[in-house]
């Protein structure tokens, strides 16, 4: 039954990031910018995110702030800095017309080794990691409860963070936002026929801007979020970037069928982690390597397959990666 706590717990901890940093890509896609700096985005926030983080931690440890109080301004840092390098991929996508794919590969680029040299300067040359503080759980204490090691206890407190309760308000927010307001309806009519929506007043170029920091300020706050899920910060995030668009792909650029991605390529990953301690899965003991290499690349391998049989039904917006010219029609 542990075994199966892990699995459940570890499935939402992981489709956290993967959910949060996919609805960003919609949000900038949906408005006609390719973002594939998603990876980039994600390490920016992650590493300003655990550098608040490691800078509130005496207040923390003295009693002079709330454990919680400083997740939060730690996650609301990763925000910030996600829209910050996000602005960049837009200013570059908008105003310079350039190549968006092309942008936001630098972008990817430029975020390990920022990471690298920042953290170097703050940490000393050598060190590329930072562990969280142990206060940044919710545990049984944090509700006035002590630990059990009920299988109740094991599913929702071995892996609960801020985050959890983050995603579902913003996940909310962004159905909302997308289909029951009237900026959602000008963001998809500027992804869908940008001279349509500017023949009736829509600034194209503002909401380009505003779904790209949206989906900047999502992203970092999945780098976060996956900082926590992995335990600590490193300069790179595994591909997960890259990921999230695959499930935002798979998603078909919809909120509710991205959550249920997220959940399905997260699910994939954990099996990967966890297959040695499974009992129905194969051992493939005589085969070198299986540990290392073949089952962490499951959730790789099934997105490749799932693209490739889906790639069909995928509905992209027409006018993603377009630049828009005011002068054409």
């Amino acid at each position: 039954m542990n075994i199966l706590a892990d699995i459940i717990s570890a499935t939402v901890l992981f489709a956290i990031p993967l959910l949060l940093v996919a609805l960003g890509g919609m949000f900038s896609e949906r408005s006609g910018i390719i973002n594939i700096a998603l990876d980039g985005i994600m390490i920016i926030g992650a590493l300003l995110g655990c550098h608040t983080l490691k800078w509130l931690d005496p207040a923390v440890t003295a009693g002079n702030l709330g454990s919680q109080v400083a997740v939060m301004i730690a996650i609301l840092v990763a925000g910030v800095a996600g829209i910050a390098l996000s602005l960049l991929l837009a200013f570059s996508a908008i105003n310079l017309r350039a190549d968006q794919t092309i942008g936001g590969t630098a972008l990817n680029m430029f975020a390990p080794a920022f990471s690298i040299v920042l953290t170097w300067a703050i940490l000393g040359q050598g060190q590329t990691t930072m562990t969280l503080p142990t206060w940044v759980r919710i545990v049984q204490n944090n509700f006035g409860k002590e630990a059990s090691g009920t299988f109740g206890d094991m599913l929702v407190f071995k892996s609960l963070y801020a985050t959890h309760f983050l995603c579902i308000i913003l996940f909310a927010a962004a159905v909302i936002l997308l289909y029951k307001t009237k900026f959602g309806l000008r963001l998809r009519a500027c992804g869908e026929h940008p001279q349509a929506a500017d023949s009736v007043g829509i600034n194209v170029y503002k909401m380009r801007y505003a779904g790209v920091m949206i989906s900047g300020f999502l992203g970092g706050i999945g780098g976060m979020s996956f900082v926590f899920a992995v335990g600590g910060f490193q300069s790179e995030v595994a591909g997960y970037g890259f990921l999230a668009l695959a499930v935002m792909i798979f998603g078909n650029w919809k909120p509710w069928s991205i959550l249920g991605a997220a959940f399905f390529f997260s699910f994939f990953r954990v099996i990967g982690n966890y297959a040695s301690s499974i009992p129905f899965m194969p051992k493939l003991s005589n085969v070198e390597g299986v540990t290392t290499y073949l089952w962490p690349s499951i959730p790789y391998v099934v997105t490749v397959i799932l693209l490739i049989l889906t790639s069909k039904r995928s509905r992209a917006p027409k006018a993603e990666g377009i630049p828009y010219d005011k002068g054409q029609r």
